[in-house]
């Protein structure tokens, strides 16, 4: 057991049991997927290696299944062992409240010829305004599975577990209410025998929080905010003990660092990716933008310069963070945000992923590696949250650095909206240098990671706000975005999180929305918007294999294996923000359309791209 430095926060050295210890012995079985990130450190690594370098190129698809439902998603199936029958589990986006959320169990016993065991639909109950309140697109990114339930949320506010093996409800709670602009489209984490799970909605004033619910009832354990008092979101006076730079309790900072009562409508929902170290018993996420894209209504100073909104005054406490909580209680033992005062809608959700034994300056860490929508690629020591590295993975104007010492971005006021009416360029966009599209890595190779990245940049023209209200769209700002350079829209590459190298990278003219998964094969699985299905070589980047799918794809690739024989299995179908234009049949013309896709989905040709909603499988003929 790795628990160097531990003492510092009182963990380490908790017994590992219940859940903890069922999921953790499934993770061991490379026969399995049995988290949406492949286990609890989201790594989305496979050590299966029947399908590598040189055989590849004989892949083929075996059987292909619907989704139920035209759209497409931005989650994975999990594959688990229920009572000895290999088992499937899909989830379905949300087009319509009569196709919403469709749940799908498969019998892998004969895995070139699976079995339909049975498929589910929440009836009664429904919120069919959840719908036109899912920004961006009603996506699902899948669900978890212990102590023989599936787990999941609805669009409409649902956590629901399910019995594996009938599809019958074991309990359903509510836990998002769209009505106040909350949405579930995350995947929850089961760790320490709870379901943990936050929802989206920061563009429609929803105020974010994340809660912990009992797996064998569904009864609240805990609940923390993203904004709000010392109380509200879980501090205490041992929170950042080893960075109070970070931000302490006792200035209820979720509250003073918003102008008057902004912080309840002040986003910060957890709508990406969750991980779990179960030895230090923490478990970890990010938080989102803190509501409207109009910056200067976020800050209180008089007369508001870049100065002035970037003196720490208002910071908008807890957006844009990396929360490290205790599982059993929700207290968060380290917080430390990463855009302070967002000024480019730089959501800070993506995937937190944990490698042991990263060597930073000669120094072995348990490392937290975050590539950020912001451009950057944080590396922080897991335990008590010293960050270590934070290198630029794409072009980024917007920030010179991160200044290491206080965790501060060192911002370019010419790149920097702030005041109404004042059009400015950035880069990346306001997508990202990459959004929720999940990175992989080895944890052979902890320092290389293989990163899905976007490559535009934007200009963005803050606007009056005109209303209040939670539930409605709440963003006040017109953004165009465009590619960096024409006819590249993606990128591949595998980036080094310590010395902030490029080793390669795969250019595409089609966005890579879907995250990537690495295998002991020497490969590394991604599909692009355009519908390519590809295979790498891990070492060199070089294309060994490609199939076209049914659509675009922005699912993530698993690897599994039943019978001896390895299989791949990925989600197609357009969708995501990048999709909206073109599955919400919007107007290419209008370049500030779903807060500036329009435009990308337009210089990217996604309009040709034809819709679907599809899981295929592969694996090697013969």
């Amino acid at each position: 057991m790795f628990c160097a430095g531990a003492a510092l926060i009182g963990l380490c050295g908790a017994a590992v049991a219940g859940s903890d210890a069922e999921q953790m012995a499934a993770f061991k079985n490379p026969d399995l997927w049995a988290a949406p990130g492949g286990n609890f450190s989201v790594q989305r690594h496979s050590a299966l290696k029947d399908i590598n370098t040189g055989n590849v190129k004989n892949l083929q698809m075996v059987w292909a299944q619907s989704l139920g439902a035209l759209r497409g998603q931005e989650g994975q199936p999990l594959v688990v062992d229920v009572d000895g029958r290999p088992t499937m589990f899909m989830v379905s986006g949300c087009p319509e409240m009569s196709k919403c959320n469709i749940v799908q169990a498969l019998d892998l016993s004969d895995p070139d010829n699976p079995v339909q065991l049975w498929s589910y639909v929440k009836q009664g109950g429904r919120d069919a305004s959840a719908v036109p309140r899912a920004c961006c697109d009603t996506v699902n990114r899948g669900g978890s599975y212990a102590d023989g339930k599936f787990v999941f949320g609805t669009l409409d506010g649902y956590v629901i577990a399910l019995d594996a093996k009938t599809g019958k409800e074991d309990w359903v709670v509510k836990h998002a209410w769209p009505e106040h602009g909350e949405t579930i489209t995350p995947a929850p984490i089961i760790a320490d025998d709870k379901v943990i799970i936050g929802f989206g909605g920061d563009e429609f004033a929803a105020r974010g929080r994340v809660d912990a619910y009992n797996l064998a009832d569904g009864s609240k354990v805990w609940e923390c905010y993203s904004t709000g008092s010392d109380k509200d979101v879980c501090l205490t006076p041992d929170t950042n003990k080893a960075h109070p730079e970070y931000g302490t309790a006792g200035k209820d900072l979720g509250i003073h660092t918003y102008p008057g009562d902004e912080w309840k409508r002040g986003g910060g929902a957890a709508w990406g990716w969750y991980s779990y170290d179960p030895e230090l018993k923490l478990v970890y996420y990010s938080t989102g933008n803190p509501g409207l894209w109009s910056p200067s209504f976020r800050c209180g100073a008089n007369p508001q310069t870049q100065e002035a909104c970037n003196n720490g005054d208002w910071d908008n406490k807890w957006s844009m963070t990396i929360f490290a909580r205790k599982v059993d209680t929700g207290e968060a033992v380290w917080a430390y945000q990463m855009t302070p005062f967002d000024q480019w809608d730089y959501d800070g959700i993506n995937e937190d992923v944990l490698v042991d034994n990263l060597d930073v300056d000669g120094k072995k860490h348990k490392a937290l590696v975050h590539f950020d929508r912001n451009g950057f690629a944080y590396v922080l020591d897991r335990v008590d949250g010293t960050l270590l590295r934070a290198n630029k993975y794409v072009t980024v104007n917007w920030a010179e650095k991160v200044d290491l010492k206080t965790g501060r971005p060192v911002k370019v006021a010419e790149h920097s909206p702030l005041l109404v009416g004042q059009n400015t360029q950035a880069c990346p966009s306001a997508m990202g240098g990459k959004d929720q599209q999940p990175v992989s890595v080895d944890p052979a190779d902890p320092a290389n990671f293989y990163a899905p990245t976007n490559n535009w940049c934007m200009e963005l023209n803050p606007q009056q706000r005109s209303h209040t209200q939670q539930g409605t769209v709440y963003v006040f700002a017109n953004v165009y975005m465009y590619p960096e350079k024409p006819g590249v829209t993606g990128k591949i590459k595998k980036f080094n999180v310590v010395t902030g190298k490029t080793e390669w990278e795969v250019p595409d003219q089609y966005p890579n929305w879907g995250g990537t998964l690495n295998t002991a094969g020497g490969l590394v699985f991604y599909g692009s918007l355009g519908g390519d299905f590809r295979a790498l070589d891990r070492k060199t980047g070089k294309i060994l294999w490609q199939r076209k799918l049914g659509s675009g794809i922005i699912g993530n690739p698993i690897a599994w294996k039943v019978k001896g024989k390895e299989y791949i299995s990925v989600y197609s179908g357009i969708g995501g923000w990048i999709g909206l234009p073109v599955t919400a049949g919007l107007d290419l013309n209008d370049k500030f359309g779903a807060i500036g896709a329009t435009a990308m989905t337009k210089a990217a040709g996604l309009n040709h791209i034809p819709q679907g909603g599809t899981m295929y499988t592969f694996r090697i003929g013969g």
